[in-house]
């Protein structure tokens, strides 16, 4: 029936709640509600610009290209190939000509299922964008962080990895009575 017990964690610090300056103005410091990896590097870049300076290692410069899925799943069956989309963007102040990768080496649980890297071309700067189809197949039932992302500038030939893109719970089929599923879901 499971073990009863409790869990014990490192303490965490969460962002504040509020967003607004004690006179009632809004704080731009933060970003607000469910805001993406883009979001947060765009963020960093606006702030880097306004101030002074490169070279301080804020998350614009780290990351000068993110991925992010678009509307990733919460669960796969397993042995059933998802597509997945993926949202490029370049947070860069120069035309980027990429490439990314899924490397199965960097994957476990979820890996890709058929071709393993697209070349994107050339991306424009300071938040140009482009979208990506990829399949993915469960191998194992469990819980597993999609990762092994890469972005390739072919240009310059630099490698920015990615950090895992999403979690997702591969689950056994039913008892192979997916027709019945359905309804029950329908219902």
């Amino acid at each position: 029936m499971g073990e009863l017990g409790k869990i014990y964690s490192s303490p965490v610090m969460c962002p504040p709640t509020s967003f607004l300056k004690e006179d009632g103005t809004q704080n731009s410091k933060f970003v607000i509600n469910a805001s993406g990896l883009s979001v947060d590097v765009a963020a960093a870049s606006a702030q880097r610009s306004s101030s002074s300076g490169r070279g301080n290692g804020s998350l614009d410069e780290v990351l000068p290209v993110t991925v992010e899925p678009i509307d990733p799943p919460s669960t796969m069956r397993l042995s059933v190939p998802e597509n997945i989309s993926l949202l490029v963007v370049n947070h860069s102040s120069e035309t980027m000509n990429l490439q990314i990768q899924l490397r199965l080496s960097r994957m476990s649980g979820v890996v890709v299922c058929g071709p393993s890297f697209v070349t994107l071309g050339s991306v424009p700067p300071s938040g140009g964008s482009c979208s990506i189809d990829f399949r993915l197949v469960a191998l194992v039932a469990g819980l597993f962080s999609v990762s092994g992302c890469f972005i390739v500038d072919l240009t310059t030939g630099i490698e920015v990895e990615q950090p895992v893109l999403f979690d997702v719970f591969a689950k056994l089929p039913a008892d192979g009575n997916e027709e019945e599923e359905k309804k029950d879901s329908l219902l």
